[in-house]
């Protein structure tokens, strides 16, 4: 009689949320405690052109003709993107899929190497305390540092704590009515993926207004019991 090992998947977790909610914040701390590795729509598009990887190619071309990248060119690129080593320990999919019809391929795809998604993560936001939270927000423009015209403003006005630095930045895409429609536009995109996933028994709703450290002891809780 033989005894084999049963190699269990790489997971795969799902990170959802309007702008401004924190999927960076939270993916980059799920990276180091857990060791996984953040994908993103951007991201990876722009290494598979650099790489000239042949899906890369496809991108660039369409890319260059001002057009969006099809679904299939973005699901080539992800499994290329998979097959590397540094993701054997699983993935955190940050901006993907934005539609039912992106997550039906993408469930395709892990099936094919034996994976599924593990858990989709969706940070629960309260959408005018969103728009307060955004709007307000502004860097300095000489060493990165963030404030908020509410919530952290320098401690002497009109200079940066960190560098001293007198020249502040607001992105011009933070404003009220700006962010109020991205929110609007994320929540009528999303409402059907939510659905989606509630339906496969893989949604995980988190809380998202409260301390960045509660949100990421939470987000924790659900990863353990999503790879255990």
């Amino acid at each position: 009689m033989t005894t084999g090992t049963t190699t269990l998947a790489a997971p795969v977790l799902i990170l959802l949320g309007p702008p401004g909610a924190g999927k960076g914040t939270q993916a980059r701390m799920l990276e180091e405690t857990f060791g996984l590795i953040q994908l993103s729509t951007g991201d990876l598009l722009r290494a598979a052109v650099a790489a000239g990887t042949d899906a890369g190619k496809r991108a660039k071309a369409v890319m260059e003709a001002g057009e969006l990248v099809s679904d299939d060119i973005v699901i080539a690129i992800l499994r290329d993107r998979l097959n590397d080593s540094d993701c054997a320990k699983g993935v955190i999919l940050d901006g993907f899929p934005r539609t039912t019809v992106q997550a039906e391929a993408l469930d395709r795809l892990l099936e094919d190497s034996g994976q599924r998604i593990n858990a989709a993560i969706s940070l629960e936001v309260d959408d005018a305390a969103m728009v307060t939270r955004i709007s307000g927000r502004y860097t300095c423009g000489a060493c990165g540092e963030g404030y908020h015209d509410s919530f952290k403003q320098p401690k002497t006005s009109g200079t940066c704590d960190n560098c001293g630095g007198t020249d502040f930045k607001r992105r011009a895409d933070d404003n009220a009515e700006t962010v109020a429609s991205r929110l609007e536009a994320y929540h009528a995109q999303t409402a059907p993926l939510i659905d989606y996933y509630q339906t496969q028994g893989a949604l995980k709703s988190v809380p998202a207004m409260g301390a960045i450290d509660d949100i990421a002891s939470a987000m924790s809780a659900i990863v353990k019991e999503a790879v255990a």
